[in-house]
């Protein structure tokens, strides 16, 4: 298993409709010629090396060849903390899932993180075996994004999250990843995101007739080792997929 930090070249990305360079990220490597990518975004304040010490707990079997990428968001203030620059997504007024979101912020990060996806596919990985997974304001923006990708993603995982306009899904939701599995892990005694918000994102996408698997731990703001290994059997279910079935 390898880590490494990438500072990428600009990307000629169809979604990347500025000339910037791709975002740096971690890069972690469980066998040489990765045949799935999982694209892995923190939360506020923190960076990609947050959840790069999970990938050996997640029991994954030796010969899954798996890349992860851990990008680093950019740095920007952030209203809710008293305009102090960090990385993050997009800024936050307030933790809620439609009210004072920064629009303009989380668009920008969406085409940075399709840039990713699009990246990996020309590195030889297909969107089918790509899941998208962020913790927090990371996974608002796994959702945000994977269920508008217009490739069929093999997976999208949200923890610790929130659906970002969940009354725009159905409108702009992309029918290639109607059917996407979608793992949703929240702590009830989550102070920062209430479990509230993860409840709802649950109901919404279960409203829209997306396979949601949905946990919940006695944890607070946090992943604990019982959400590991749910995640590491999550991951291994979408892994084993068959081909004809992550591409309907």
């Amino acid at each position: 298993m390898t880590a490494t930090l990438y500072a990428m070249d600009n990307s000629n990305s169809v979604h990347n409709t500025d000339s910037e360079a791709l975002l740096e990220y971690v890069e972690v490597t469980t066998s040489d010629n990765p045949e799935y990518v999982v694209i892995w975004m923190h939360g506020l304040g923190a960076d990609g090396h947050d959840f790069e010490p999970m990938v050996p707990f997640l029991g994954l079997p030796p010969d899954t060849a798996v890349r992860f990428i851990f990008p680093h968001a950019l740095m920007r203030p952030i209203t809710i903390n008293g305009g102090a620059v960090m990385r993050a997504w997009y800024d936050i007024i307030e933790i809620s899932n439609n009210k004072g979101q920064d629009e303009a912020g989380i668009r920008h990060s969406a085409g940075k993180i399709q840039a990713l996806i699009d990246h990996e596919i020309r590195r030889g990985v297909p969107a089918s075996r790509i899941i998208l997974a962020g913790f927090s304001q990371g996974g608002a923006m796994a959702l945000y994004v994977g269920l508008r990708y217009q490739e069929r993603l093999a997976g999208i995982m949200a923890l610790s999250a929130y659906l970002m306009f969940p009354e725009r899904l159905q409108s702009e939701c992309s029918a290639v990843n109607s059917a996407t599995p979608v793992f949703v892990g929240h702590g009830t005694q989550d102070a920062v995101v209430p479990i509230a918000l993860g409840e709802a994102a649950q109901s919404a996408l279960q409203a829209g007739r997306w396979p949601v698997e949905w946990h919940s731990y006695p944890i607070p703001h946090s992943v604990s080792q019982p959400e590991i290994a749910d995640i590491g059997r999550w991951l291994q279910g979408c892994f084993d997929r068959p081909p004809q079935q992550r591409n309907q």
